[in-house]
């Protein structure tokens, strides 16, 4: 075999030194591109940065912040407790409180999935419109099939009106004819709805329905405001109340997203200006009436008002009852730190008033919230001791926020009993009718308290018993307390077979990790 020449052998050492060498220089050639293209990303990103925090740097200097709230929260992790101010100098009615809240950042896609739950055909119809010289939301319920019956009036709103069960069946001819005349189109409630549904109807509906156990037991106090006052209007009792037009789809998916709105904006205490009432008549299925509506009047006793000087209709009876039920104190905007405005409008009117509802959310600047309470108190000496429990299920079930019994010693040494409530100013006279019909007391002291309070929400946690209704508060520290509640967590004490106090541990501890 011939020996290979050694000059072949060093030529193809060089090349192939020299094809090693190239593709370092490739490699590194590659490695510096992608250095370079890495610096350049970086230092792109860098640019946004520093234009985010200059931006962020001139809002702060300027003041200015967006008038919708861009973030919802429950105010579960915020340092003060979220008030809700309503400015009722143009009136309220349903529509214009939810529209109102949407025009605050209330998210429309929540409040639609959220009302979705009620099970019932409808579709909201939002726009931006002017009333006077202010720009506000106005929001009409669409229902499928529905005859817009609503025309231009002097009134402004669909009312309900209460009539006995014979009575129904007997003027439904007339009613439809009615109608076509009820020209009340404040913008309460959108569309008019023909037929009617009764009180039972209503409550089973929003009982059945898939909402947060707060947002129900909401919406269930409106309606039952709306009922009783009708009730008393027209001499009935409350199970023979048939609501017309306000019983219709449009008036539950009014009182129910103003029930989803204060729970998902995280409103703990509501406020509201004294109402401005307007004045003239109105036409209706039960002939010619005075404004304020009979049902309004009914459900605004005890609560302050002021004139509007204006000859249409500025509070429907829907309106009365949220401010009725929701409203904690009637009074001028409360100290708070503003996040955001919303105008809710009413259809367009004639005078110097822009029909709008001003709804004002913000978080308290004080180091404790405050209210005002009514006190009730009696003094009883002939009431059988066994009975006090069913008197103050009474008195919780219409709204008494605490029920206290004190042993005294009366005049002409007998032993008895103080029977105290604490409850909302605008729940007085219910209250106060309790404790005369079941205590046997001839007298009732009355007299309101500003009261203190301490941040607090309420909520559900999940632990291996089931889910448990908990309280956070926060102390005037602000260090945070939990605490489970006691129905609750016996319940599941007793189908899990445990002790109670293990339950409770349990749901505090789980609760305390949540809020961490």
């Amino acid at each position: 075999m011939p020996r290979p020449s050694s000059t072949g052998s060093k030529v193809g050492a060089k090349t192939r030194a020299s094809k090693t060498r190239a593709s370092k220089t490739r490699a590194t050639k590659t490695r510096a591109t992608k250095t370079r293209a890495k610096k350049t990303r970086a230092a792109k990103a860098g640019v946004k940065t520093r234009a985010a925090k200059a931006g962020a740097k001139a809002a702060e200097k300027t003041g200015t912040k967006p008038r919708r709230l861009k973030k919802l929260s429950g105010g579960g992790g915020a340092s003060e407790p979220r008030i809700l101010h309503l400015d009722t100098f143009s009136g309220i009615a349903g529509n214009m409180f939810a529209a109102a809240l949407l025009d605050l950042g209330l998210e429309r896609k929540q409040l639609e999935q959220d009302l979705a739950g009620l099970g019932v055909d409808h579709r909201l119809k939002l726009s931006r419109t002017r009333r006077g010289s202010l720009s506000a939301r106005f929001l009409e319920v669409v229902v499928p099939g529905q005859t817009r019956l609503r025309k231009r009036g002097k009134s402004g709103h669909a009312h309900l009106h209460a009539q006995t069960d014979a009575q129904t069946d007997a003027q439904t001819s007339a009613q439809t004819n009615a109608q076509a005349d009820h020209a009340h189109d404040h913008g309460p409630h959108g569309p008019q709805a023909g037929g009617s549904r009764s009180y039972a109807e209503i409550t089973d509906l929003i009982g059945r329905a898939r909402l947060a156990e707060n947002v129900r037991n909401r919406a269930l106090a409106i309606f039952e405001a709306l009922g009783r006052a009708e009730a008393r209007v027209h001499g009935v009792s409350l199970d023979e109340v048939h609501f017309h037009e306000v019983g219709a789809v449009d008036a539950i998916v009014d009182v129910t997203a103003a029930a989803i709105g204060i729970e998902r904006l995280g409103v703990v205490r509501v406020t509201s200006s004294p109402v401005a009432l307007g004045y003239g008549m109105i036409d209706s299925s039960h002939g010619r009436l005075p404004l304020p509506a009979p049902a309004t009047l009914e459900l605004l006793k005890g609560i302050p008002t002021v004139p509007a000087h204006v000859e249409w209709e500025t509070v429907t009876p829907t309106g009365a009852a949220i401010l009725r039920t929701l409203v904690d104190e009637f009074t001028s905007m409360p100290a708070m730190t503003v996040e955001a405005v919303g105008l809710g409008a009413g259809n367009d009117r004639p005078g110097p008033v822009p029909n709008v509802l001003r709804a004002v959310i913000g978080r308290s600047n004080e180091g404790l919230g405050r209210d005002r309470i009514v006190v009730l108190e009696a003094n009883l000496d002939d009431l059988v001791p066994e009975h006090f429990d069913y008197v103050m299920e009474r008195l919780f079930a219409a709204g008494a926020l605490d029920v206290s019994i004190q042993h005294i010693q009366m005049k002409k040494n007998r032993p008895g009993f103080l029977l105290r409530v604490l409850a909302r100013p605008g729940d007085r006279m219910d209250l106060a009718g309790i404790l005369f019909a079941e205590s046997g007391t001839l007298g009732v002291r009355s007299q309101e308290w500003e009261r203190l309070l301490l941040d607090r929400e309420e909520g559900r946690v999940q632990t291996p018993y089931g889910r448990i209704a908990v309280k956070w508060v926060r102390d005037i520290n602000g260090a945070l307390q939990v605490s489970a509640e006691y129905d609750a967590c016996k319940r599941a004490a007793q189908r899990a077979g445990v002790p109670l106090r293990e339950v409770v541990r349990c749901a505090e501890e789980t609760a305390r990790e949540q809020n961490s």
